[in-house]
This record gives C-alpha cells, sequence and structure tokens, in this order.
C-alpha cells in the first residue's frame, strides 16, 4: 500500500517497503532527508541538527552553507560548491538560479512523461513538488512516484519558463540524491562490444567518480546505472541503493564525494551533450531516473529493478508472453544468401521444433557487404527474386513465425536515399562527414526524417506477415550537426534526436501491436530502461561465446530480468572468440534468456541435431520460469571459475539451476552451492537425478553438483517441489 503523509515540514512518501523523505525548510528550501527502509515516523530534529540546519523556521540561505546541505534538485550559483542537479543561464548571461518550494500536491497512479518512455501503472502515489525562482521566472515541477509492488521511486522534472525572457538550459539532470555518509563502495557496469556491462566495484574516493557516455546511445561502454553498496554488502544481505535512467541516449551518472564524507549521486543527460533553449512559455521534461533500495544486497535490488521492468516498464503483448524460440541467418550466412539457402535451414529449424525464423541483415537494396544500402528499404530481388511476401509465407508454411532484421536509423553515402537526401545526414556543414561502418546517422530531430523513417518500416511491415522485428544501431555519433536546426539551437540536436527516435517507436509498436520487436546496438550498446519501453527484449550482445555470455548475462542481470535478454546458440568455433565449447554448455547458459540460435542447424552431425531437439522441449516446459521466474546469482564469474545463477518460478513450485565451470582444474572437489529463494519448509526433487532435499538443506548446508571433465563443462538441473 502506497502512502502519503505530511507532518509539519516533513513530506513523506511509503509502500509497506521503504520511504522517501523531504524537510522543507523556511522559505521553501527542499533538503533530502531519507530515502530507505520504510520509517513509521519521521522527526526532523535529528536531521536538522545534523547539517546545522536549526529549528524549524530559523532557515535562511544567507546564514547557511549549502555545500553542506542535502537537497533535492541544487541548482549552480547560489553558493553550492559541488556539481549540482540544474543549471540555467538568464538572458543577461548569468547562472544563478534559486528554485524554491511554493506548494505540493498528490496525485494517484503514475503521470506519462510527454515525449519519453516512462514507468507506468500499478497502485501508485506521485508527489508534485512545486518550486520557483521568482527573480528568472522559473519553475520546476519534481515528480515523485512510489509503487506499492516493487522498492523503486521514480523521479524526474519538468521546468518551465514563466518570464518574457528566453532561458538556456545547461544541466538538468533527472534526478540528485545526498547521503549522510561515505561507508559504500560504488558499483557500475562498463565494457565494450563484446564484453558488454562487465561489474566494476570500487571504493569512493574522494571527488567525483563515475560512468558517462557520449556516444549519442545509453552505449556499448557503460550503462546508465550505479548502484552504493556497503562494503559487506554480498548478492544476498547488506544494503544497496541504486539508481537507473529510462533514457537511451548521452548520459552522466555520477558519485560525489565531499570533503565532509557525504555522498551525492546524479543521474541524468549528459551536459556535454546537452544545451536548451527555452523561450517564454516553453517547457522542458527530464528523461525518468528509478531510485531502488533494499536490505538484501545485490540480488534484493535486482529484484526491485526485475519487477520494475515486468509492472511497469514493459508494455504491450508481450510484456508477459512466451517468447518464441527463434533461429537467425546471420553467422549461418553473412550476406551470402538466397531465398533456398534460407528455406533450407528454416526446414531443419522447424523439424527440431524452432518456433520462428529470422532474416538479418542484407535483404534490401544492393547489399553485398556493409558498404552501402542503408536507407533503400527495398527487397533485393536478385536474393529473394520473388520477395518478402514469397518468402514469409513459405516459412509460415513450415510453422515458422518469419522476422526481419531493420537498422532504420542509419544511411549509407552509397544509397538512394542519400544521393536523394544528403541533408538527412547528421553533420557538420563544411566538414568532411565522419563514416562509422561506412554509415552515417539520419539526423531523427527532423519532422520530414522521421516520417521517412516510420514508413519505411511501416510499408515493409504491412507487405509481408512478419512478426519480429531486430531493430539494429551499429554507430555513434560524431560530426554532430543538423542542417536544419538554427545555430542557437544546434546544442538541443542530441536529445532532439533521442525525441525523434521516440516518436517513430511510439507509432510503430501502436499500429503493429502484435510485432515482437527487439532492439539491437552492435549487441548490447542501448541496452537500457527507454529502449525496453518500446522493445521488451534486447540482444545482449554480438558475443555469444558461452563462457563470455556467463559474465555478460551476469552483469546485464543486475538491472534487467531474463525475459529482457536475447541469448542464442551459435556455431563452434565461435565467431567473437575462436573458442570451442560443448553444445550443453552453450544451451545452459542461453536458456536464461530469450533462448535461440545463431548457426546453420544443417552443419550439425546427427547426435547433436537430436540434442538440439530435446534442449528445445525442455526449454518449451520451463519457458515461463526462465523468462519470468524471480532471478537469484549463485556464484559470480568476476570472482572465481565457476558462474552459478537459479531461476524460481513465481509461484515457487520449480527452479532451474545453471552451473558452468570455466577451466577444469586437476585433484579438485566438485562445487558446492547454496542456493537462494527456495522455501524453507518444502522439499525438493531434482528431476535429472531424483534426489530430494529439504529448501532449508538446499540454501544454508548447499548442494553438491557434480561437472563433467573438462573445460566450459556445465550442468542444468530442474528442481520440483513435491510433498514432504
Amino acid at each position: 500500500m502506497t502512502e502519503f503523509i505530511r507532518e509539519g515540514s516533513s513530506l513523506h512518501l511509503r509502500n509497506s517497503h521503504v520511504s522517501y523523505v523531504i524537510e522543507v525548510l523556511e522559505g521553501g528550501f527542499a533538503t533530502h532527508a531519507y530515502f530507505g527502509k520504510r520509517l513509521e515516523r519521521f522527526h526532523p530534529q535529528s536531521f536538522r541538527r545534523r547539517y546545522g540546519l536549526g529549528e524549524q523556521g530559523s532557515f535562511s540561505v544567507q546564514n547557511c552553507a549549502l555545500n553542506h546541505t542535502p537537497q533535492e534538485y541544487p541548482s549552480y550559483g547560489l553558493g553550492e560548491m559541488r556539481i549540482g542537479a540544474l543549471t540555467v543561464r538568464a538572458a543577461d548571461g548569468t547562472a544563478t538560479c534559486d528554485v524554491r518550494v511554493v506548494s505540493h500536491s498528490v496525485e494517484e497512479g503514475k503521470p506519462a512523461l510527454a515525449g519519453l518512455p516512462a514507468t507506468f501503472g500499478g497502485e501508485a502515489k506521485t508527489l508534485c513538488l512545486e518550486l520557483k525562482d521568482e527573480h528568472l521566472g522559473l519553475s520546476v515541477t519534481l515528480l515523485y512516484t512510489i509503487f506499492d509492488d516493487c522498492d523503486v521511486i521514480a523521479r524526474s522534472a519538468l521546468i518551465r519558463n514563466d518570464s518574457a525572457e528566453t532561458l538556456s538550459l545547461e544541466r538538468a539532470d533527472s534526478l540528485c540524491l545526498d547521503v549522510p555518509d561515505s561507508g559504500w563502495e560504488l558499483l557500475t557496469l562498463s565494457g565494450d562490444w563484446a564484453r558488454e556491462r562487465s561489474v566494476v566495484r570500487r571504493p569512493l574516493a574522494p571527488g567525483v567518480q563515475g560512468v558517462y557516455s557520449l556516444r549519442g546511445a545509453s552505449s556499448l561502454i557503460a550503462s546508465p546505472f550505479m548502484a552504493l553498496c556497503r562494503p559487506e554488502a554480498t548478492e544476498t544481505g547488506g544494503e544497496v541503493l541504486a539508481a537507473a535512467l529510462v533514457y537511451s541516449g548521452s548520459f552522466a551518472a555520477e558519485a560525489e564525494r565531499d570533503s565532509r564524507d557525504c555522498v551525492r549521486l546524479r543521474l541524468g543527460l549528459n551536459e556535454q551533450h546537452f544545451g536548451w533553449r527555452l523561450d517564454p512559455g516553453e517547457s522542458f521534461q527530464t528523461p525518468e531516473a528509478v531510485l531502488a533500495w533494499s536490505d538484501q544486497g545485490l540480488n534484493g535490488m535486482s529484484a526491485a529493478f526485475h519487477r520494475l521492468c515486468a509492472a511497469h516498464v514493459v508494455r504491450g503483448k508481450y510484456a508477459h508472453a512466451p517468447r518464441p524460440i527463434l533461429i537467425n541467418n546471420w553467422e549461418a550466412t553473412y550476406f551470402n544468401f538466397d531465398q533456398e539457402k534460407l528455406l533450407k535451414i528454416a526446414r531443419t529449424a522447424a523439424d527440431v521444433g524452432v518456433e520462428l525464423f529470422v532474416l538479418d541483415d542484407g535483404w534490401f537494396g544492393k547489399r553485398d557487404d556493409d558498404h552501402s544500402s542503408l536507407g533503400d528499404w527495398t527487397v533485393d530481388r536478385r536474393k529473394l527474386p520473388d520477395g518478402l511476401d514469397s518468402l514469409a509465407r513459405k516459412i509460415n508454411a513450415l510453422g515458422l513465425k518469419f522476422g526481419l532484421w531493420f537498422e532504420p536509423e542509419m544511411i549509407s553515402p552509397d544509397s538512394d536515399l542519400y544521393r536523394a537526401h544528403p541533408d538527412w545526414a547528421m553533420q557538420v556543414k563544411g566538414r568532411t562527414p565522419i563514416e562509422g561502418r561506412f554509415q552515417l546517422i539520419l539526423d531523427l530531430s527532423r519532422g520530414d526524417v522521421c516520417e521517412y523513417m516510420y514508413h519505411a518500416v511501416a510499408d515493409i511491415l504491412s507487405s509481408a506477415p512478419i512478426s519480429y522485428v531486430k531493430w539494429d544501431m551499429n554507430r555513434n555519433f560524431s560530426n554532430i550537426g543538423s542542417c536544419q536546426l538554427p545555430p542557437e539551437k544546434q546544442r538541443e540536436l542530441p536529445h532532439r534526436y533521442m525525441l525523434g527516435l521516440y516518436s517513430v517507436l511510439e507509432r510503430l509498436t501502436r499500429d503493429f501491436p502484435d510485432v515482437l520487436f527487439e532492439s539491437c546496438s552492435s549487441g548490447g550498446g542501448r541496452f537500457d530502461l527507454g529502449m525496453l519501453y518500446y522493445m521488451p527484449q534486447t540482444w545482449c550482445s554480438d558475443d555469444t561465446d558461452a563462457l563470455c555470455r556467463c559474465q555478460i548475462q551476469w552483469g546485464t542481470s543486475l538491472v534487467f530480468p531474463p525475459f529482457a535478454m536475447g541469448s542464442h546458440v551459435s556455431a563452434v568455433p565461435n565467431h567473437q572468440t575462436g573458442r570451442t565449447t560443448p553444445l550443453n554448455t552453450r544451451a545452459n547458459v542461453a536458456m536464461s534468456g530469450c533462448f535461440g540460435f545463431e548457426l546453420d542447424l544443417n552443419k550439425l552431425p546427427a547426435e547433436e541435431l537430436e540434442e538440439v531437439r530435446k534442449v528445445i522441449q525442455r526449454v518449451k516446459r520451463l519457458r515461463e520460469t526462465l523468462l519470468y521466474g524471480r532471478f537469484h546469482r549463485l556464484l559470480s564469474p568476476f570472482a572465481g571459475n565457476d558462474t552459478a545463477w537459479l531461476t524460481v518460478a513465481q509461484d515457487g513450485h520449480e527452479a532451474v539451476l545453471m552451473l558452468t565451470r570455466t577451466q577444469a582444474r586437476p585433484n579438485t572437489d566438485p562445487p558446492v552451492i547454496r542456493l537462494s529463494g527456495l522455501e524453507e519448509k518444502a522439499v525438493y526433487r531434482i528431476e535429472e537425478t531424483g534426489e530430494t532435499y529439504g529448501g532449508d538443506e538446499l540454501m544454508n548446508a548447499g548442494l553438491c553438483v557434480p561437472l563433467a571433465w573438462g573445460d566450459a563443462a556445465s550442468v542444468s538441473l530442474t528442481l520440483k517441489r513435491v510433498d514432504a
């Protein structure tokens, strides 16, 4: 149950597990008082004494150092020496801003954010805190939403120019959170292509630290997420406070430890890629950020995010539906295919139980390699003489659905579209365009480009029975300029690009509600809550090597549930690492996500093809649990030789354990794993062995799991709850 309580100068949001408290000082100054475990009441005396704020009614900016005051939305220029959340430059060139609380209200439910993805639905309460700088004529509405079913606070800011002069935003963060001590470690997710979302945990040093993206995408390099963990916090115990951004573009996620050993978390648009002119009467909405708190360690934090994704982020038909087991032709054929080659793969796939065939890059324009044709979304009749509709219907006749790859945000210089509209590409006039992967980026700040992109995709989706779209983006921003925006608005381009993209995705997902959209950006380069709002799953990484995927999927699971992760079995030697791993290892890791294949099944020996058939049958039996169960990390691939995780059905009737060992070592004992998330008094039978154990035994004494001999050995076990 969500509640809002006002007691004197305190504004208190809470549900059954967490509380968020704002203390409003005399004159309307909004300070952050508390976020954490649910409080029955909040008394402000101790809080005020801690920061030298005096008794209620005695505060003023003139006699208090804001540099040592916890603030809800600190602005630049008012005696605050730390990095703040808001910087506004007035028409006279100065940048002092002083926003004070003038009123507050509480709404039932969760409001939408204009033009942006945002959390939604469920029993919730939203506190609307109205602030104003009377001198500037600037108004800020801070939104705080608490849900009844997850330990999360959603935050954003709406900034309005109520003056008669133009104001310029130079920074507008989504959240700022001041934490009263520095007894934490900072956890972030970093990496690169084919090694996304590695877990990095480090002590908090004095100064500013964190992660960011200047790539026009949330990026392969860093995720728009950060967590503060108590040094003793583990997967199953200890306090964790985390924040994630519902946004897919350039961002900054930073923690600043100050001279008083307090910590400020800031999350929002990267100021290097941001600037916004607010003419009189105009407003700017920041992206939304979500805060999670747990006293049950990192698994507790993840459970809050996973619940948020399932109940308040993913929309549409596939929010809770079984995801089809697919086969993608990319690593089987690359650009070298024709209709018969595709149908041969599809026939074998249908025979072993695959449900969806996906045609990847190379079906359009004159696309024989990655040098041309992006933007020319017409079928290449050299490869598919009968067109997409004929191919899709032939594949449907085999019992398979049909899916298609797009990269609609890009344009090849060698394309009919570029020759007709060179000004549609993002570029700086007078400078040679910088190509990445032989392509440029369409300027989605332009309405005409967005209209073109919508119809280019919609026309193809209307032309054939297409059930799935893999939406790719294979390069990042450079030469950031628009041929259409005036000089004073060029700094708005990165964010306007995202607004344009979101508008197209909103139309497409509304007009094609039966299509399953999967996001991809050179793999997991745009794996964020913003894209998940439109596309219920994301291709986790172009690296399909099972051992690499143990780390990639482990890191991804800190924020995202299994149903959001595209995870496939690929050929060996692996195309990214050259490593050969057993088929059952590749399958065990891949089934902890949206399961599929990236290979030519016709090249497998008969015994492996039969193994594929049995794996598919097992995944279909366990799909509900694997995708939508409660995910528990057990043994970290970043800490040792073994990786283990357990997925427990929401009703607890079954669980699936996955264990993979990277390297075989002589003269060692088999691992003993303490499971998590089971019912202590229940009895579980392991289907593969017939053994029975108590839930308390499995979680406290642990389970000894035998592994096969050799490197990259793996076991997947199914636990069924039975009567004692």
